[in-house]
């Protein structure tokens, strides 16, 4: 792990957001859930004992998953938050887990070009203030071939008054379902309609929690006719791409 890494292209988490971070309902509920999610939507296997980077990891609930999901033969996580990097050091080390551990802003990725097969981006995209120059890194350390696991809230869930009274988020970076997707092939990355899928999960619907299709009083509207909440990705670098 490197030394205390401080930058200004990423928004701090409340104390509530880093308490919540830790919970059973975000590593059970929300994590494992999108990881199983992602590993559903690649057209064939992924690739085996692949080198993964879990780019903004947090806290290290991540871990256990994507260990059992994709069986690693080397893990690392990236992070901006000092704090952050410290607690999931001592996650990995309570879980028997060995990971390399990388103080650096995901707009300045310290890890050298075409070296990862997986990296696994998950509700940390619409933290970044620079995200143009964060997905070009992503691009550059994916191998040829290589896959980027994307899973992000988009606009209509962040900009709800519940979320933006419990977290932060630059707010005039956030975007729709459409707009990421827009975002993701015009950095060059490629994916059809059968590697994205659009979670409509209660908790993402801060204006209502859902409560009225969980009361049974109203069906969920299918996808093309709500405001997506949601947005998972399974995005692939191509073989003949070279980093940008």
């Amino acid at each position: 792990m490197s030394g205390p890494f401080l930058s200004d292209s990423y928004v701090e988490e409340t104390r509530f957001g880093l308490w919540f971070l830790r919970s059973y309902t975000w590593q059970h509920r929300v994590l494992r859930v999108a990881i199983d999610d992602l590993r559903g939507l690649f057209d064939s296997a992924p690739p085996s004992h692949p080198v993964l980077l879990d780019a903004g990891c947090g806290q290290g609930k991540s871990f256990q998953h994507l260990c059992r999901v994709f069986a690693p033969s080397r893990l690392l996580g990236v992070d901006a938050d000092p704090q952050s990097l410290t607690t999931s050091r001592a996650e990995a080390r309570q879980l028997g887990i060995n990971i390399e551990l990388i103080g650096s802003d995901c707009a300045a990725l310290n890890v050298p070009d075409a070296s990862v097969d997986l990296l696994f981006c998950h509700q940390t995209f619409h933290h970044l203030v620079e995200q143009e120059q964060a997905l070009a890194e992503f691009y550059r350390v994916l191998k040829p071939g290589g896959y980027l696991l994307f899973a992000e809230s988009t606009e209509a869930y962040i900009d709800t008054w519940v979320i933006r009274w419990l977290f932060r988020h630059p707010m005039h970076v956030q975007k729709s379902a459409g707009q990421y997707l827009q975002m993701l092939r015009e950095q060059g990355f490629e994916f059809g309609a059968q590697n994205v899928s659009y979670p409509y999960l209660w908790w993402s619907r801060a204006r209502d929690f859902g409560l009225l299709e969980r009361l049974k009083l109203r069906k969920p509207a299918p996808v093309g006719q709500r405001e997506e909440t949601l947005v998972n990705v399974v995005a692939r670098k191509p073989l003949n791409g070279a980093a940008q």
